[in-house]
């Protein structure tokens, strides 16, 4: 009896058909999900920070020549995106306050 349970248990394990249906329904998870974050509002908002960085670097060259060969050129970059946010935060949180 004891043979034969494991018998069951290891054809289960290893039957071919049943691990490509756990596979197949695990990937159709998988997609959904993946589909799911490109749709949501998440990607909305990496595209507005990457626009609003590319604003900053374009501005910043037009304002200081050449200043994109400093090496703390990213550093200046992220220190004017970070004050904008900032900024932007405090309006906002005014605005809700009153």
């Amino acid at each position: 009896m004891f043979n034969l349970d494991l018998f069951k248990s290891l054809k289960r394990i290893f039957d071919p058909k049943t691990n490509l249906l756990t596979f197949s329904s695990g990937q159709r998870k998988a997609n959904e999900d993946y589909i799911a974050s490109l749709s949501s509002t998440e990607l909305k908002i990496k595209t507005d920070e990457q626009r609003l960085e590319a604003m900053v670097r374009q501005q910043l060259k037009e304002e200081f020549p050449n200043i994109e060969k400093s090496s703390s050129y990213d550093l200046l970059v992220d220190a004017v995106i970070h004050n904008y946010k900032s900024k932007q935060l405090q309006a906002t949180d005014d605005a809700e306050i009153r």
